[in-house]
């Protein structure tokens, strides 16, 4: 199957007071953990959809680089980031190979993802299942990934709303996979998120 990754990473960070993706995390920035986790998922090639900070595509480059992954890495404008969320995810879909067959959906601000997670979402899409999700003590967790008969439900929303309400709607064509860890959950709002998830 061919496997495609989206991180977002378009948003302003408001709550957060600005420059959310690029505070330090780690000996590196907020960022580095996302793309990290998707440059390690079974995918192609990874898409980072950047519009608020332009200094966000230019990290993205140098973690690509210092991963020994930049032949992977996509960079994907996205013009309407300012509508929300959804703008930034049809930016990112619009921007995917037209043979794709699925693609993990990243959020930029969640550095924590375990290890073999995305392995095991990949193994749980099948003809039958549109997508498979992590789930941690019963909650959803990130990131998801969307098979290809989604994605015109993906172009379609809109406002500062991800895909929630499309994810609840699958019933048995959702597969939850079981995370080892909250890092799946885990996502920085404010300063303080990040000392207490480093």
């Amino acid at each position: 199957m061919h496997l495609e990754a989206i991180v977002l990473a378009a948003g302003a960070g408001s709550r957060f007071g600005g420059g959310k993706l690029l505070a330090p995390w780690r000996g590196s920035v907020l960022l580095s953990g996302a793309l990290a986790s998707a440059l390690a998922a079974p995918v192609r090639s990874v898409h980072v959809v950047w519009g608020a900070d332009p200094a966000v595509a230019a990290a993205a480059s140098d973690i690509a680089a210092r991963l020994e992954a930049s032949a992977r890495l996509r960079l994907v404008p996205a013009t309407r980031h300012a509508e929300g969320l959804s703008a930034s995810l049809a930016a990112g879909v619009a921007a995917l190979p037209g043979d794709a067959e699925a693609a993990f959906v990243f959020l930029g601000d969640m550095p924590r993802i375990p290890d073999g997670v995305t392995g095991a979402l990949a193994q749980a899409l099948r003809d039958d299942v549109h997508a498979s999700a992590p789930t941690f003590e019963g909650r959803r967790g990130h990131p998801v990934l969307f098979g290809r008969a989604l994605w015109p439900s993906l172009m379609g929303l809109t406002g500062d709303r991800g895909a929630g309400d499309l994810l609840r709607g699958l019933g048995d064509r959702l597969a939850l996979v079981a995370a080892p860890d909250d890092g799946v959950l885990f996502d920085v709002d404010e300063p303080s998120d990040i000392s207490g998830g480093a």
